[in-house]
């Protein structure tokens, strides 16, 4: 270090390791570890602790001091594993020397003098620079160099370990940050704790290919490279219980997600199931078994139920939760009625499950209001119990069950009904086009599109406990009507009743919720994407594991795909580079200018000459 090092050896200061780099042709180079950086505001910005945790936690970052591969040693590579190895056994090495396990390392890079490929090659991640001053630089004169400052994770979850919450210091995300042709995939899907770096990188390559053609199989995506093809089934058939889930291929999105929820004062939580019918695949194990269609048959498949997050104009900010559920039919010695079976045990407690994890993310984010959105299928009292036990996420459902009451007119329904016009809204009701019936689908009339005139009414009630559930407490909620007047002859009217946690004050109240709600079909159109667009009911995998793993990458690019329809809608001027590459920009452009071009002639005589030909420019 002293003779070979450019800034010579240093006094290691605070708690210190120190290796020596050696092969069978003698000593390499050596590095030293110590104290980190006193204060950093780059570093400390992207931790997101304040002056007080940062002075007792401070020691949970390990600091490399010096780095030196001798200037005579000629070793492609060496470096980066070198650092490779050093972060495998420090952790365990501090664990032993100083009864702790560190959480980080930070590093300094000269960039006059050096590129840190290295760093990068072994993981390292850049995260800002210096201002030039040194530990001594007690009167800011800034001597040294501006460097660049990397870190290496030790423990992924450091944040919560040190008290912090999981996105503190990450910083909000626009709409469409991130996401354009060439680095969208490294953004929503690098970084994958899949076991294996590799297997990682392999998923941000492949989930890049197959957005390009989203209704192929990976086969044809590939386009005949078969090293490709090899390399994604690899991945996909990892076996069971490896680390390639589908919560860890999401890890990545679902924390992209919330930092574009943490730019958002509401964002509503839409949560909702679809069924993927995989009854064809006669040899996947692991497949439940789905509702009956409409001829009596029962079909495999699994359930998938998500939690999708869209901003109050309608824009999907992503996907926070999904579970791809194989049904368990009730075994025929559960006697048991309905009521007498813990919630725990019942298909509907995934609406609970995924509350929860929204409670938790609210508290990463106490600026941003969630309201989780549901549909029918979520009203239940114990849902209600939930939100009233846990309140950090408000509940927005549209009423399925007329319940009784304890006062007259001893319904639900009848009950706001009776109130008086609050508000009055108009929608529009997108017309329907006529469907036959087929084996899994009710037949659907033809319907045209029409401006709905609604009106709303909203009424505060206790809403009763179970009979179940007789020793709960009634809970206190707001029920919204909206029922459309006049609907045209031969047409159903529009009827909606909601039930809603919110605190509603005023009309606009009132009105506000009925709009969050009309987004809910957000997540039907996702779900659209998914299987139109991705083809997701097409998948054809050995396992219901595997094909999970398959399903995974196709959310993320399904809401990419919306995202991207819907910001061209609602956002025209944004521009073109944010979304699409420079290839991709000149194969548009090439399209919109390939036209037929019709050259006319007049002749002396008045007669007219044309001739039509197809022309490409690029």
């Amino acid at each position: 270090m002293l003779t070979e090092h450019y800034l010579e050896a240093a006094t290691l200061v605070g708690r210190q390791m120190r290796y020596l780099i050696r092969s069978e042709h003698g000593w390499l180079g050596g590095i030293g570890f110590a104290a980190p950086a006193l204060q950093l505001s780059a570093r400390d910005q992207w931790i997101g602790w304040d002056k007080e945790t940062r002075q007792a936690q401070l020691h949970t970052i390990v600091g490399m001091s010096r780095f030196l591969i001798r200037p005579s040693v000629d070793c492609k590579n060496l470096a980066s594993k070198v650092l490779g190895m050093s972060m495998a056994t420090i952790a365990d090495d501090f664990q032993q020397q100083y009864g702790y396990r560190p959480l980080l390392v930070e590093s300094f890079v000269d960039t006059e003098r050096y590129s840190g490929t290295c760093y990068r090659a072994a993981n390292w991640m850049a995260i800002g620079r210096t201002k030039g001053r040194g530990r001594q630089d007690r009167y800011s004169e800034s001597p040294l160099s501006e460097k660049t400052i990397y870190v290496y994770v030790l423990e992924t979850q450091f944040r919560e370990q040190l008290g912090l919450s999981a996105n503190a210091g990450l910083g909000a995300l626009g709409v469409a940050d991130g996401l354009d042709g060439r680095q969208w995939a490294e953004h929503e899907f690098g970084g994958a704790p899949l076991g294996d770096k590799r297997l990682s990188k392999r998923l941000v390559t492949v989930a890049d290919a197959k957005a390009e053609n989203p209704g192929r199989a990976f086969s044809g995506v590939a386009k005949g490279d078969w090293a490709a093809t090899k390399a994604y089934y690899r991945m996909i058939d990892q076996p069971e219980g490896s680390a390639v889930t589908l919560e860890n291929i999401l890890q990545p999105h679902r924390e992209r997600t919330a930092r574009r929820m943490l730019g958002q004062k509401t964002v509503l939580c839409l949560q909702d199931g679809s069924d993927l019918t995989y009854t064809n695949l006669d040899k996947c194990s692991g497949l439940g078994e789905l509702k009956a269609n409409q001829t009596g048959a029962k079909t495999r498949g699994l359930n998938l139920h998500s939690t999708f997050a869209v901003a109050p104009n309608g824009l999907p900010l992503g996907v926070l939760k999904a579970q791809c559920i194989a049904p368990e039919p009730r075994s025929p010695y559960d006697k048991r009625r309905s009521s007498a079976i813990p919630i725990e045990e019942k298909k509907t407690f995934v609406w609970i499950e995924h509350y929860r994890d929204l409670v938790d993310v609210a508290a990463t984010m106490p600026q941003t209001r969630l309201v989780n959105v549901c549909d029918r299928e979520a009203d239940f009292f114990e849902l209600f119990d939930e939100q009233r036990q846990n309140p950090g996420v408000d509940l927005l459902i549209r009423a399925q069950y007329d319940r009784k009451l304890d006062t007259e007119p001893f319904k639900l329904f009848a009950a706001v009904r009776q109130t008086p016009v609050q508000s009055r809204v108009s929608i529009c009701v997108p017309k329907q086009s006529a469907r036959a019936k087929k084996s899994k689908q009710k037949a659907k009339a033809a319907r045209p599109g029409r401006q709905a005139e609604l009106a709303l009414r909203c009424i505060t009630l206790a809403l009763p406990a179970p009979s179940h559930n007789r020793d709960k407490a009634p809970i206190e909620i707001q029920v919204i009507h909206a029922l459309e007047k006049n609907p045209p002859k031969g047409t159903e009217a529009v009827e909606w009743f909601l039930l809603t946690t919110l605190e509603i004050a005023s009309a606009k109240d009132i009105e506000q919720c009925f709009r969050w709600y009309t987004l809910r079909w957000r997540i039907e159109d996702w779900h659209r994407a998914l299987k139109s667009g991705c083809k997701i009911d097409d998948l054809a995998h050995e396992t219901a594991e595997r094909l999970r793993r398959a399903i995974g990458i196709n959310l993320v690019i399904a809401w990419r795909i919306m995202l991207m329809t819907l910001l061209g809608r609602e956002t025209p001027e944004l521009p073109a580079e944010i979304l699409f590459s420079d290839v991709e920009l000149r194969t548009l452009d090439a399209y919109a200018k390939k036209r037929v071009e019709t050259t006319c002639a007049i002749g002396r005589g008045g007669t007219v000459g044309c001739e039509a030909r197809r022309t490409s420019r690029s």
